[in-house]
């Protein structure tokens, strides 16, 4: 890793840190403060404790469940992979791709994005396929999931939209007209940031800055990575693939609601809303998403009327659960069986 990765990871993991220890002692100052009104000293107000105990608590079987669904959305994403590969004339076997998406995964708890890379090596070195092929094919499969998470982000709102406005008149005194007035021009932005997009494809490189010439290709390589989807054979499975992965993802959020008492009786819609602000969390470069989505999954149900105290403990089991015990796990057994079966 050259000085100037060592720099941006370590930026990011202080980001990560930072907001996790400031909502720790922001959660810490609420609890006591809930403690004193409940006539109990500051000895018997750990936040620690608090966790703890709300681990304990824990129905262990649906997180089992939530693990088997996440492993499921795996499986998907690796059938989705196996499809994109195969029109460049490579048939990866599912294990390879389901192993190194694991070992990607496992990468990114340690390095922000360098899971991309890493699973775009591995599977170059057990399959025999150029390495820039690979990683076209993740960059492709991470477009269509820019996608989906746009239109379930749309969805969300919709579905929803009464929880947003009632959140933003009471927490921040924007009337709903102001907020509807936000969203009409982040659609107009968008309309005339697609009218750019199509000037600047039209563009000569010569005598452009580098700098231009570089932007202008990447996204180029966003549109033209759209268009060789069309290349895949099944379409129709392709896009089934990648429904199935995000209806995943939904499922592991909201039947997590039911391992812990506090958040048992929430709707699906309420699922959606957590799963959406979460997913946003993970997005950011913190290694694994940390603090990020702590900060987020708790906001997201102080908004559905949970005390902030339960919705940081619902945020530490669902991340605890999945991004860490999941992916170290999983990512530990990929680096041990990978090689044997590629002998």
């Amino acid at each position: 890793m050259d000085l100037k990765n060592i720099i941006k990871y370590l930026v990011f993991l202080g980001l990560g840190v930072l907001i996790l220890t400031l909502m720790w002692n922001s959660q810490s100052a609420s609890y006591l403060e809930q403690c004193t009104q409940d006539g109990l000293t500051a000895d018997q107000c750990s936040l620690f404790d608090r966790i703890l105990s709300d681990f304990k608590s824990v129905n262990w079987f649906w997180i089992l469940l939530v693990l088997i669904i996440y492993m499921v959305s795996n499986v998907f994403r690796s059938w989705r992979w196996q499809q994109l590969l195969k029109p460049l004339d490579h048939q990866p076997s599912f294990l390879n791709c389901m192993g190194t998406l694991m070992l990607g995964y496992f990468a990114n708890l340690g390095v922000p994005r360098s899971g991309e890379f890493i699973r775009a090596g591995a599977i170059s070195k057990y399959e025999n396929i150029p390495v820039e092929q690979s990683f076209a094919t993740i960059v492709i499969g991470r477009i269509v999931d820019v996608l989906m998470l746009l239109l379930i982000i749309g969805l969300a709102f919709l579905l929803s939209y009464d929880i947003f406005v009632s959140y933003f008149e009471q927490n921040f005194n924007i009337p709903a007209s102001k907020v509807l007035l936000g969203f009409g021009v982040l659609a107009a932005l968008g309309l005339i940031g697609l009218g750019v997009l199509k000037y600047i494809f039209g563009l000569p490189d010569e005598g452009q800055s580098p700098f231009f010439v570089k932007i202008k290709n990447l996204m180029k390589s966003f549109v033209e990575g759209l268009g060789s989807i069309s290349k895949v054979e099944n379409k129709t499975l392709f896009w089934l693939y990648s429904f199935g992965i995000w209806f995943c993802y939904y499922l592991m959020t909201y039947l997590c609601f039911y391992a812990f008492e506090p958040t048992a009786h929430l709707t699906p819609i309420a699922g959606l809303i957590v799963f959406v602000f979460g997913t946003l969390g993970i997005v950011f470069p913190s290694p694994g998403g940390m603090g990020s989505y702590h900060f987020l999954v708790t906001q997201a149900l102080i908004i559905l009327g949970l005390s902030s105290i339960d919705s940081f403990s619902f945020a530490m089991i669902l991340y605890f659960s999945i991004q860490l015990f999941g992916n170290i796990v999983f990512g530990l057994i990929s680096l041990v069986v990978l090689p044997i079966i590629n002998k």
